[in-house]
């Protein structure tokens, strides 16, 4: 494949074009109201994977919106590689805080990005490092150097939980059917250290309602007298942590599992600067559980925050009301071991358990998933291993990420497949944020080297 990186310069402008016009379609799964949008997103994605090459793509139909299948089958007696990724985004809210329009991509340079980055919702997560693995596969084609089958499977529902990603996983296992699941939906180090994700955290999602009186009341008249929703709400959540930052959830930790010093002294090999990373986020200092340091905190531990809260009058001015209901969305981060469907039964059991009389707690799941760790002595970690040292000129580094993939431990409960985490985003792209990017380098980088897994995936495979 000595030629891959002239193939990429060659087609660099057209690469980059191709991303652009794909992230300039808003499809935002969480609103119904850019249905079309997403739906229309599925179509330019199915265009792409006939045009890089699959001999077979189609879209197919769920419960929710649609999954695009494409293949291409040189030989069944090859290993196959299933990729997996994302055309949906995240909603761009808020719209303020973004320095250009979230669907109208523009190239700025940065000091972490000085050749440009793709400013845009979806640009790292996942549109642009979904789009790495088509031009990757338009290469291999173009070139005759497709060492091996490869099957995609593209979904529209990751931002939302996934839920007919499952329904099609469970009803097409022959369909799917691989030796290895290649993934790019997560991070590196840096531009100078690759790093590969070989474990992930679980996710439970719930929502939270506390109702007191039957109607907003004056405060004057009514304070002191009637319990207020929002401040019984906000003490509740502060009982969530202890002094130690402990989660106080009876049986929350009974089955985490406790990394040993050894596992620990090797993450702690990773490049980290705690004055960077205090700088980067404009914060005086970190904060977390007591015991642990910040990329273990991150990481390897389990967590618990509110992702949202309101209640009450929040217009302008002032309206003195002791409001009715209060709301909060609370998500856990979860570690290997830990079951999402208990985890989200014992905050429910435990947040009703700590409501005072005077107001009634309604707790609603949303979704969630298990965590997931892939060993680093398989043949996909090595053959990914092997590619980024190859293209970046140094080894990777294992790194446990703090996100959730929740479709990873399925596809191992379903498809008895290891999933391979080969991310190129950065953790300064702002994913899920406000003015959301991706490094040029970074998505012709990663075109450069996902080629190189399916090589040595293939030799190692002998």
């Amino acid at each position: 494949m000595e030629n891959i990186k002239s193939y990429v310069q060659q087609h660099k402008d057209r690469f980059i074009n191709e991303l652009i016009e794909l992230l300039k379609i808003p499809s935002v799964s969480a609103d119904t109201a850019y249905s079309q949008d997403v739906i229309d997103t599925a179509e330019a994605v199915k265009e792409s994977l006939s045009k890089a090459g699959c001999d077979f793509v189609e879209t197919c139909d769920t419960p929710g919106y649609p999954i695009i299948y494409g293949e291409k089958i040189i030989d069944p007696n090859l290993p196959t590689v299933l990729v997996y990724g994302h055309y949906d985004v995240q909603p761009p809210d808020p719209l303020e805080l973004w320095t250009s329009p979230p669907f109208e991509p523009v190239i700025k340079t940065t000091d972490i990005h000085p050749d440009g980055a793709i400013f845009a919702r979806g640009a790292c997560d996942d549109k642009g490092q979904m789009y790495m693995h088509v031009k990757a596969l338009e290469y291999m084609v173009q070139t005759n150097n497709l060492p091996c089958n490869v099957k995609f499977m593209i979904e529209g529902e990751e931002e939302v939980g996934s839920a007919s990603l499952a329904w099609f996983v469970e009803r097409n296992q022959e369909k799917l059917k691989n030796d290895v699941i290649l993934i790019s939906d997560t991070g590196m180090i840096s531009n100078q250290q690759p790093s590969i994700t070989t474990g992930l955290r679980g996710l439970s999602y719930v929502e939270v309602e506390v109702t007191g009186p039957n109607r907003d009341l004056h405060s004057g008249l009514y304070g002191g007298a009637v319990a207020n929703p929002i401040n019984i709400l906000a003490k509740m959540i502060a009982s969530l942590h202890d002094e130690n930052n402990h989660i106080t959830i009876p049986g929350f930790y009974d089955k985490v599992q406790e990394l040993s010093a050894e596992e620990r002294a090797e993450m702690a090999k990773a490049p980290f600067s705690l004055e960077k990373y205090k700088n980067a986020l404009n914060i005086a200092d970190v904060y977390g559980e007591k015991g642990y340091v910040t990329n273990e905190r991150n990481s390897i531990r389990p967590t618990l925050d509110v992702n949202g809260i309101w209640g009450g009058y929040t217009g302008e001015g002032a309206k003195t009301v002791i409001a009715s209901k209060a709301f909060a969305k609370i998500s856990m981060r979860l570690v290997p071991n830990q079951e999402w469907e208990e985890i989200t039964e014992l905050f429910t059991k435990h947040f009703t358990s700590i409501a005072p009389a005077g107001v009634t707690v309604k707790v609603t799941p949303h979704h969630g998933g298990q965590g997931y760790v892939t060993p680093i002595d398989s043949i996909g970690y090595q053959a990914a291993n092997k590619a980024y040292t190859e293209t970046f000129g140094v080894p990777a580094i294992p790194v446990r990420s703090g996100g959730s993939i929740p479709i990873v431990a399925l596809f191992e409960k379903e498809l008895k497949s290891k999933t391979i985490l080969m991310g190129f985003g950065l953790d300064s792209d702002a994913i899920h944020s406000p003015n959301e990017h991706f490094g040029i380098f970074n998505y012709l980088k990663g075109i450069e080297t996902i080629p190189l897994f399916y090589k040595y995936f293939v030799e190692l495979s002998k």
